[in-house]
């Protein structure tokens, strides 16, 4: 492997990085749901939906950039499987989130009265 190809490939995967980086960025400002400072803010159902639509989306844009890869559309394989690793840890997060919902359901119809 040459230098120059070797310093593109580095660059590759830096823009790569950086780009997963303000995807979560984005996907953590939607699960926070940092406030504005002039109103009371979202209610608990728009930012769960909010944060529905990113984790969907981003599974969408990891979908297609395979598709692209497969299709010789996109070149960088580091981008294909940087997307493809937000894309599964938003997932594992919605799991999560719905299994500790769904427990404490459980908990909660369980209670005694």
């Amino acid at each position: 492997m040459s230098s120059i190809s070797g310093i593109s490939s580095l660059q590759s995967i830096r823009s790569a990085h950086e780009s997963a980086m303000s995807k979560m960025d984005g996907m953590r400002q939607t699960v926070g749901g940092e406030r504005d400072s002039g109103s009371l803010g979202t209610s608990f159902s728009d930012r769960l939906q909010s944060s529905l639509n990113s984790v969907a989306d981003a599974q969408s844009q990891a979908a297609k950039s395979v598709e692209d890869y497969e299709l010789g559309r996109e070149e960088d394989l580091s981008k294909v499987m940087v997307n493809q690793q937000i894309s599964s840890l938003g997932f594992q997060l919605t799991m999560n989130v719905r299994n500790k919902a769904l427990t404490a359901y459980k908990e909660i119809i369980n209670m005694p009265v």
